[in-house]
Formats: C-alpha cells, structure tokens, sequence
C-alpha cells in the first residue's frame, strides 16, 4: 500500500477539526427544557410511541431517538452535538483530568498488552509493573490473542479505587511469568504536556486541552518557571480544540491587571455576562507569547484573543480555528449527552471570532481543508476573513473578528511539500510503535544512561533512522526519509525519550529548531 501524500495533510485536518466540534465543554444545569408545551413537540412524542406500539416490525427505538435527535442538532450549528453513552465516560474522563485504574500506558502489540511505560507513582510502578512488560490476565479473564478493542481493554483494569486486581505478565528479560497485585488508584489525565525553560529566562508550557484540572496544571508549571528564573513565557495552544471556558479565563487571568476584561458572552435574550481580570495575578510584567494553528479552537482563542486584545503579549503562527460559540451540556439518564450553544463569546475589543457555518457542517469542515489551498498557510497576505469591521486595541493595534485569531507574527508551515508531509506522518502512531518495537528487542542498549548521555548516543548513530525506513516500507508507506534526514532523527530522538524518561524530556527535543519557537526567541 502507498500513501498519496497529497491527502495526509488533509485527512489530518479533516481529523482534527471534527475533534474541534466537540471542544467549548461547559456543565449544564440539571434542568429538562425538553418538556411538552407545544403541538409540535407533542406530535414528535406521539409519532415515537405509535412506532413503538403498533409498527409492524419489531424495531430499535432508542436507535430512532438517537436518530431524531441528531437530525434535530443537524439543523442548529456544527457544535450542537449528541453524544451517545457510550463515548459519553471516555470524554467525561478526559474533561474531569483523572480516571481509576492501575496506571499504565499501552500499546497493543500483535496480540498482546505491551507496557510502554507505568506512570511516574502510579498504583502499577509502586507494584512493580516494568515497561515491556505483556499483561497476559487480569485477574481471571484472557487478555492476549483476543484483538479485544481498547475500550474492552480498559475496562478489565479499572474499577473501584481501592480495589484490587491480579495481573499475570510476562517478563521478556526473565523470560517468565509473574503474578502481581495491583491497588487500583486515581490516574491523572493530564492537560498541560510539559513546563521547560528553553533558555535560561524563557518558560514554555504546553497545554493539550482545557479540562477541570488545567488552571491547577498550569499553575503548578508556572510557579516552576518562575523559580527556575523565567522572566518571560510562551503559552503553546497549537493544536488544542477547546474546554472548559473558565479553566482559559482563569489562566488569562494570571497575565492581565485588575478588571480588565478577559471575555464576554450573549446569549439569544441579549443577556451579557463579562470575566474580568482579579488582582491575584502571577505574571502581570514580563514577555508572554501565545503559540496558536488552524486547530486552536475555542477555549485557546478566548484565551490567545484576551492576551492580544489587552495588549498583554504576542500571538505567534497562523490563524485559528474560529470557534466562537459557548455550549453547555445536558445528561441523559442513559448516561448519553446533549451540547447545546447557548452562547456566543466575544473577545475584550467586542469581536466575534467564529466562522460562517450557515452552509452546513460539512462545508465549515471543508474551510480547513481550503487552508491548505488557498496559501494562507504559507503566506500571510493569503488570509482570507469573512468582511467583518476592524476593532482597536487600547495601545491601537487593529485587530480582526469573523473567523479566527490573525497572529501578530505569522510563521508558515514549511513551503517545501516532502517535509510538510513527513511532519504529519511523525506526528501519527506509528512512529511510537516503531520506537516500542526497537526498545522491546534491546532495552538493555539504553540501560543506566543519563539524558545527556542518551543525546549523544542518539546524535551518533543512523542505525535507528534507517530502521525506521525499513519498518515504514514493511507497513506499506513508501516515502523517502533521506532528504529530511535531520527532521526524522529529531523526532526519533524525542520519542525516544519520551518513551525512555517524560514527557518534558521529548519537548526539550521537539521544540529544537521549531520554527515558532524559534520565532519567539529570535
């Protein structure tokens, strides 16, 4: 199998962006606004319990529901979502920051559970769980040889905290089995990557999302920083669909003074409510940058939109997403969901920042996808905006609405195609796989390094670049690596790393040479 590379950077966006639908997560009230007032909504009763009771075929009705509900929403906007239960608790975990369970990451290879790595303290390491490990049962039940799917997966190792459970694992460097008992915990899902210095007075923190635990991450991280001697910050979004609204207003709040306006929302009765700036902000002076792409979304432009529009710091890259749309949720008893817009947000000067999307979903998906066509990726004067008025920012900066947050210095995606593509490619699974499998054959290569040892390791061998050639071949990718040579090792080296040590260890390697890092400190 050959992979067009034309179609990588658009199946990635088409990817990403749908992810982008489901970001500005807000908890609805427990209230039912569904009740039977009117003719309209009695008929669509009626008509469900009339196929339910007389239709001549025996028929699923919660699948007609679901149906109806989602035709219903198709009507409304792209982020009016129904979410049904059963994707409904892996994306309440993910937004809550924390799950129970014994701690491990996973990768399943050929058809057993292979440990990548137990998480730093979690309820596995402190049992003894080692990375390469093969979980073979959990307690009773048969785990390899089933191609069981990740959610079945999960589900065998969580369960209550404080519970226990007996895994057997094989143990390739003892070559034998090993009973272990596991005290299940609670697992941090965490939402902010990494906090480095990438020098010796610049901070970096990377936040994947905005779930309940960012604000706290973030604040952790910052307060690291500062200690370390950081006297400015780049705040990287790149690639962050959204959350909570109040976890971004609250880090916003750490930049700006007391009482400036950070956001404000209308709903459909012109109700305005505003977010202002406190005084307990930690990093009021000093050099704030703020890294945003096409899939920033939602949260991180209400956040990227409140820094520039205060003129508080610098926004680097390329135009956002253009979210401005606020939902809140309402559970169903069957654990599904519904997100309803029941706002727009509009950024300190007054803009709205949210794209057109009266053509449908699928046409608001298409606009990412046009990105890539119209150059706007590439070069600046290519961005195109739906006419909106200028806004001014109080030192007179002219800023723009109606469809995303313009950076303040543009950094393009790089012009030449073959390393643009390569880019997307390192960024997908396989290159974590290939770096399992190459650590699961030899992990004794890597035994007792220290990282700077690991770097120099790395930077004097191409034996694992044209390993990594072969195993794309053997998967049926023909792409030829040679010619960005030093992009692949550094994606190598970092994974690596971050297989090896932490997450902080693969950023200290990815962000070399990383042409929006290097924007800032230049």
């Amino acid at each position: 199998m050959k992979i067009n590379s034309t179609y990588i950077p658009i199946l990635i966006f088409a990817i990403l962006a749908f992810g982008i639908l489901l970001g500005g997560w807000l908890n609805f009230p427990n209230q039912n606004h569904f009740s039977s007032k009117n003719n309209a909504k009695n008929k669509l009763y009626k008509l469900l319990d009339f196929i339910d009771n007389e239709y001549v075929d025996s028929v699923n009705s919660d699948s007609i529901v679901n149906r109806t509900v989602d035709d219903i929403l198709m009507q409304l906007d792209p982020h009016s979502v129904y979410i049904p239960s059963n994707e409904q608790a892996q994306v309440a975990e993910s937004m809550r920051g924390d799950f129970v369970g014994i701690g491990v990451n996973f990768y399943m290879y050929k058809d057993s559970l292979a440990i990548i790595k137990p998480i730093e303290n979690g309820p596995s390491e402190k049992a003894g769980i080692q990375s390469g490990d093969r979980i073979l049962y959990a307690d009773k039940t048969k785990l390899f040889g089933r191609k069981l799917p990740t959610d079945s997966l999960f589900s065998k190792l969580k369960g209550e905290e404080g519970s226990e459970i007996v895994v057997t694992v094989y143990r390739k460097s003892l070559r034998k089995h090993i009973k272990i008992k596991i005290k299940r915990g609670v697992i941090p899902i965490k939402s902010v990557d990494a906090a480095i210095l990438l020098n010796a007075n610049t901070g970096y923190i990377k936040i994947n999302r905005f779930a309940e635990t960012t604000y706290n991450e973030f604040k952790v991280g910052l307060t690291k920083l500062k200690e370390q001697g950081a006297k400015s910050l780049v705040i990287d979004l790149r690639d962050n669909g959204g959350g909570y609204l109040e976890q971004a207003t609250a880090i916003a709040d750490e930049f700006l003074k007391d009482k400036q306006l950070i956001v404000f929302t209308k709903n459909k009765k012109g109700t305005v409510e505003r977010t202002f700036a406190t005084k307990t902000g930690s990093f009021e002076t000093g050099n704030v940058f703020v890294l945003i792409n096409e899939n920033s979304a939602s949260a991180s432009e209400i956040l990227a939109g409140a820094i520039q529009d205060n003129d508080r710091g610098t926004i680097v890259g390329r135009r956002s997403f253009g979210k401005g749309l606020v939902q809140r949720e309402m559970d169903f008893d069957d654990g599904s969901a519904v997100r309803l817009t029941i706002a727009r947000y509009y950024t300190p000067t007054g803009r709205s920042i949210q794209k057109p999307y009266l053509k449908g979903t699928e046409e608001y998906l298409k606009e990412s996808e046009s990105r890539f066509h119209n150059g706007e990726l590439y070069h600046k004067d290519s961005i195109k905006t739906p006419k909106t008025p200028k806004f001014k920012t109080p030192k007179g900066k002219i800023v723009y609405g109606g469809g995303g947050i313009v950076p303040d210095v543009f950094v393009p995606l790089e012009l030449e195609q073959s390393k643009e593509h390569t880019a997307y490619l390192l960024q997908t699974g396989i290159l974590g796989q290939f770096v399992f499998e190459q650590l699961d054959q030899n992990r004794n290569a890597f035994k007792g390094l220290t990282f700077e040892q690991f770097k120099v390791k790395m930077a004097g061998t191409d034996l694992y670049f044209n390993a990594f050639q072969k195993f794309l071949s053997k998967n049926g990718i023909e792409m030829n690596l040679e010619t960005n040579k030093a992009l692949v090792t550094r994606y190598l080296t970092a994974e690596f790393a971050r297989q090896l040590y932490d997450e902080g260890k693969f950023y200290e390697i990815i962000l070399k040479n990383d042409a929006m890092i290097d924007a800032v400190l230049k």
